[in-house]
């Protein structure tokens, strides 16, 4: 380890950091809102960072040819895209394109017909949300919100800051959970079971000069193939008499008869970036993740083919007895994660309970300051919650079901599985019904868990909680003091908040949200909101026995596979896969998960592993490629007001 003082970030480290974020946070917000082609920001690498982070070691390497003194170094590097990472984050999935749309939305879409004024709003504490629920109908904030000012008009700031504080103090304590628990599964992960965190692989390798990765002609082959597809589909958007090559298939299409018609959505995107991406991963693991999905296909043809009429899983496009199975899947992961971390497990909790002395001075925070930061995080959300509303039992079911374990299986499919968007099938709310009915919540509560599901629990993508781990795992690369990394961490997600939300208001009352990118607006927090009538109004389905069995079959069945994988080495089947099958992420990454496994398995059995590192570069190379075409044709898109060709990342 590096002397601690050589392990401290500098001044301009930080100050670079904030500049960064501000323009992560201005070209995240305005390609993904406005321009909506280029969904730039919510994957666990985002493209807009790695797009800045190269042009960032471009330039420092030319400042390094002037004046040595002048470069920035590794440990500096990685401090400013540890910030723009959390900041990308922020102002996309991760926070503010759902918490500023779910405020005003309920509003805005009210009518004589829903009746949502007289159905949610006497249920709303009004300083939840930036309207007056005691008043019936749209309320000109909304109408501007959604159709934009009219010419002389100001946007309502002042309006907006007390419910921005109020859901930031929920943010804030999350984060500060997420945080706690990543510094908890540190070592666990990292150093005991050394996960390979394959997200990380290419921005230390733009910092690692002396391997000459940009100066390696594989790396560029890789990168040119991406590139040239992205310039000829871009060029044909622009002009349609040129040809392009189509990159998403749907693949329902070509299955028009029963029973192969009844599986749902399938289809097949083409991303090189993706391929390049599970190119790292062991081929077990990739083998697991495309069968288990293709599996969930073959379960929707036998249904159908015994005539079983089973309804799809809420808000999720899976159907209901795949999105049990998952559910039963996640609570036996988590349960094998603590399993196998147990002796780790111990000492934290030793160390922040009793006098027992472990070292943790390497942590990026003491274990007390963990275990208790986590508890008390935990503990002022659910009170948080309650105050909001929501019923105190299930608010505490509700926390913890989504931070310990919602959260901590979509980080593992990153550390481990390499995934580059976490999604899952399942809401906390799916898990209670298991129990209890929706309806026997009340309005109150379910008022409240509308707004929690469309900010938090229904869409994981932008997840911090990955963020944080991929940051940790870059500090024992390149040697950055963790005490310095916290400071990375708070100083870019606060400044990403504070900047994301000025954007997030300022775009929508300036454009019209009607006219901006439409899951944002008008799909995750309506879906939120209809979910919940039925329930409201004394309706709704009795989930307890159909989902109760098939969560036990999920359950049994990641249990033999978890203790399969214990006993054989061999044995072919990942447990992380099943969990993942019926996710958006597998909907997306399935076929380049195929792609990655067909090339690797048999370079592996007869090149060897040489060959395989030899080829490292070109597929890192995909990535930087497609990644880069994303970043160039923003600004192309933004700067000449034409339309950007389509990128398979949905």
């Amino acid at each position: 380890m590096l002397p601690v003082n050589e392990n401290r970030l500098s001044g301009r480290a930080f100050l670079l950091g904030t500049c960064f974020v501000i323009a992560i946070c201005c070209i995240v917000s305005y390609a993904e809102l406005v321009i909506t082609y280029i969904q730039i920001g919510f994957l666990q690498l985002p493209p807009a960072v790695i797009g800045l982070f190269f042009f960032l070691v471009l330039g420092n390497r030319l400042l390094e040819r002037l004046n040595n003194r002048f470069g920035l170094s590794p440990r500096e590097l990685m401090c400013i895209y540890c910030m723009m990472l959390v900041a990308s984050m922020i102002s996309s999935r991760g926070v503010m394109e759902k918490l500023i749309p779910a405020l005003i939305a309920v509003n805005y879409f009210t009518n004589e017909t829903n009746s949502w004024d007289t159905l949610f709003f006497p249920h709303i504490k009004p300083w939840l949300i930036p309207f007056s629920p005691e008043q019936k109908g749209q309320a000109p904030i909304a109408i501007s919100f959604y159709e934009g000012i009219q010419i002389g008009d100001s946007i309502p700031w002042r309006a907006w800051v007390e419910p921005l504080c109020v859901w930031g103090v929920l943010v804030f304590l999350v984060f500060t959970a997420f945080l706690c628990l990543a510094a908890i599964l540190r070592k666990q992960w990292i150093e005991n079971e050394k996960l390979t965190f394959p997200l990380v692989s290419l921005p230390l390798e733009f910092v690692h000069e002396g391997r000459g990765f940009l100066r390696n002609r594989l790396m560029w082959l890789g990168f040119a193939v991406p590139t040239l597809i992205f310039t000829l589909n871009g060029l044909h958007e622009i002009w349609p008499q040129i040809p392009n090559l189509p990159l998403r298939y749907i693949l329902n299409q070509y299955f028009t008869e029963r029973p192969f018609n009844a599986m749902v959505y399938t289809p097949i995107f083409l991303s090189f970036a993706a391929v390049g991406f599970f190119y790292l991963l062991p081929t077990q693991l990739l083998f697991s993740l495309w069968f288990f999905f293709l599996l969930t296909r073959f379960q929707d043809v036998v249904a159908a083919m015994f005539g079983w009429r089973v309804s799809t899983m809420p808000l999720y496009p899976t159907r209901l007895y795949i999105g049990y199975q998952v559910a039963g899947a996640y609570i036996v992961l988590v349960i094998s994660f603590i399993y196998m971390g147990f002796p780790h497990f111990r000492q934290v909790f030793r160390r922040a309970f009793t006098a027992t002395k472990t070292d943790d001075t390497s942590e990026l925070l003491p274990y007390r300051t963990a275990v208790w930061g986590l508890i008390i995080s935990l503990i002022l959300a659910i009170g948080w919650c309650y105050t909001a509303g929501l019923n105190l039992g299930f608010a505490a079911f509700e926390i913890l079901v989504y931070i310990c374990i919602v959260a901590v299986v979509m980080a593992r499919s990153t550390a481990e599985g390499g995934l580059l968007m976490t999604e899952t099938s399942f809401r906390p709310l799916d898990l209670y019904q298991l129990i209890s009915t929706k309806a026997a919540l009340g309005a109150q509560s379910l008022t409240v868990l509308s707004f929690l599901d469309a900010i938090f629990t229904r869409d994981q993508r932008g997840l911090i909680l990955t963020g944080f781990l991929d940051g940790l795992k870059i500090r024992d690369r390149v040697g950055m003091s963790y005490r310095s990394l916290v400071g990375v961490f708070v100083l870019g997600s606060t400044l990403a908040f504070l900047c994301a939300a000025a954007i997030h208001l300022w775009l929508p009352y300036t454009h019209g949200a009607n006219y901006m990118y439409s899951y944002t607006y008008r799909g995750n927090p309506l879906w939120a909101f209809q979910d919940n009538v039925a329930a409201m109004e004394g309706l709704g389905a009795d989930l307890r026995t159909t989902g109760g069995f098939f969560f036990g079959i999920g359950a049994l069945v990641t249990t033999g596979l978890v203790l399969l994988r214990m006993l054989y080495w061999w044995w072919p089947l990942h447990p992380l896969g099943y969990a993942l099958s019926a996710s958006w992420t597998l909907i997306v990454f399935w076929f380049p998960v195929f792609i990655a496994w067909s090339i690797k398995t048999p370079l592996l059995r007869y090149s060897g592993i040489r060959q395989y590192q030899r080829l490292r570069p070109f597929f890192l190379g995909m990535v930087f490629g497609e990644f880069s075409m994303a970043v160039l044709w923003t600004l192309i898109s933004w700067g000449a007001n034409v339309p950007a060709p389509f990128f398979p990342w949905p």
